[in-house]
């Protein structure tokens, strides 16, 4: 489960990168990297951003675990860990002041699950219209302990998550982070122009 490097879009050159804060864009499922840097000329210009594109292919783009068609939630869980210490080890060639983390869908449960891997390591994650992976993590305890913000936004007519895994993210993300959370009416798996300005201004104040 190892990241392409040669498939990271970058908002900057190498030239212009080190010492900057680091902002990781995580894709969704069937996505690629190509997506959701559609947002970087919304986002505050501080930040480096790296789109990384997941490592498993799904139809014709990719995944970072199995849906649940494909195998049982125990493999999934797993393929999803093993997803996230591929994000840590491409993050370990990096050098950048902070990072941050932003991702969709699936890319919003790995953001979830790369802040309990590496609780001390991120400054700030933007889960949307994702979910919090329903088992134990070691690194929970101390995830709680350091609190990071956490910007968890997602529409109420978002059809793909149950209410059971709802209910679970809703009362984890409280628990561990430093919680703001927007639920936009009327949105669906997407997200909105709100949301956008949202997150931007979330983001800025990250950034002090």
């Amino acid at each position: 489960m190892t990241i392409d490097a040669d498939a990271v879009l970058w908002s900057a050159p190498e030239a212009e990168r080190a010492d900057r804060p680091l902002l990781v864009l995580l894709h969704g499922v069937g996505s690629h990297e190509g997506d959701l840097f559609g947002l970087t000329p919304h986002l505050p210009t501080e930040p480096v951003i790296a789109s990384l594109r997941a490592p498993l292919r799904y139809g014709g783009g990719y995944a970072w675990f199995p849906m649940p068609e494909e195998a049982a939630d125990a493999d999934r869980w797993q393929a999803a860990r093993d997803s996230v210490a591929g994000v840590l080890e491409w993050l370990d060639a990096q050098n950048f002041s902070s990072v941050g983390l932003l991702g969709f869908s699936q890319g919003a449960a790995m953001s979830f699950d790369l802040l309990r891997a590496a609780p001390a390591r991120f400054s700030y994650a933007v889960p949307l219209s994702g979910f919090v992976i329903p088992e134990p993590h070691d690194g929970d305890a101390e995830l709680a302990r350091l609190r990071p913000p956490v910007f968890w936004g997602r529409g109420d007519a978002d059809p793909l998550f149950t209410e059971e895994r709802l209910a679970h993210t809703h009362e984890w993300v409280p628990q561990h982070t430093t919680a703001t959370v927007r639920v936009y009416p009327g949105l669906g798996h997407s997200v909105s122009e709100q949301e956008i300005g949202d997150i931007a201004a979330f983001i800025q104040a990250q950034l002090g």
